[in-house]
């Protein structure tokens, strides 16, 4: 799913470094950073 600037992002729920859950659903209204490391546990 390809997300452009400026569209809303879709909602989703993961878990946080700390094992607690994130759901971006919770946090509608507010602005949020969501940062990605596309390389993270991956090998190479």
């Amino acid at each position: 799913m390809a997300v452009k600037a400026g569209d809303l992002a879709p909602d989703f729920e993961l878990p946080t470094h700390d094992g607690r859950s994130f759901s971006l659903a919770a946090h509608r209204g507010r602005k949020v950073l969501i940062w990605f490391y596309p390389e993270a546990d991956t090998p190479g």
